[in-house]
């Protein structure tokens, strides 16, 4: 199957990659080389697989070369934090690393046309049994850029209740079920960080972006709902 779209991002038309280019605003942009062909070789609950085979620069011509690319829909992740300036964390088992891991409440963008925040709420409702009073976008990232198109949106949520029981209508089944919640002072958990004690990629990224936020007083925060670049 043959795919030719985004030939204006054809290789050897970009400007330079020195030292000053895109120095005025530091900013990943947009950019699509050419797709010669593609072949799809695996389609599962969540991701699937294929490969294409994609034009590329080799000296002053071009070559074509294969990359692997796993198809995500997106996550959320939502580090919660208390006036007490302790993050919230959640552990479950993690059958592909063979691991509990220590992690924020998080989930799949699985619904369609829901907003992340809102999904990140549901997350943080269903994980943890915690809702929200104040949301703020807090960083955002493609885990593996090398071999996925998944992306993640961390939030930042205070202001956080206890859901009263009566009010809570689902079950936590498989990895949910019996799930450990923590409150660990933010101190504590960027030092667990820098250890090497906490692997899971959302909390890493959500507990040192939360660390850099307070910083400057969560002055610099963006909407819940900012765009996407």
């Amino acid at each position: 199957m043959s795919d030719r779209s985004g030939e204006h991002g054809a290789p050897g038309l970009s400007s330079g990659g020195g030292a000053d280019a895109g120095t005025a605003e530091l900013a990943d942009t947009p950019e699509s080389w050419p797709v010669e062909g593609r072949e799809e070789h695996f389609k599962g609950r969540i991701v699937e697989v294929r490969t294409d085979r994609v034009r590329m620069p080799n000296g002053d011509t071009t070559e074509v070369v294969q990359r692997d690319v796993v198809i995500h829909p997106g996550s959320v992740g939502v580090i919660g934090l208390d006036d007490q300036d302790r993050v919230l964390l959640i552990r479950q088992y993690r059958h592909p690393v063979g691991r509990l891991l220590w992690e924020p409440p998080a989930g799949l963008r699985d619904v369609d046309g829901e907003p992340p925040w809102r999904t990140a709420a549901r997350e943080l409702a269903e994980e943890a049994g915690y809702r929200a009073r104040e949301w703020h976008t807090l960083v955002d990232v493609f885990t593996s850029p090398g071999m996925t198109n998944e992306r993640v949106r961390v939030f930042l949520a205070r202001g956080l209740s206890e859901i009263p029981e009566e009010e809570i209508d689902f079950e936590r089944i498989h990895e949910e079920a019996g799930m450990p919640v923590a409150w660990v002072p933010l101190d504590e958990a960027v030092a667990a960080v820098r250890r090497g004690h906490i692997h899971n990629p959302l909390a890493v990224m959500g507990i040192l972006s939360v660390y850099a936020a307070r910083e400057t007083g969560y002055r610099d925060l963006r909407a819940p709902d900012a765009p996407e670049g």
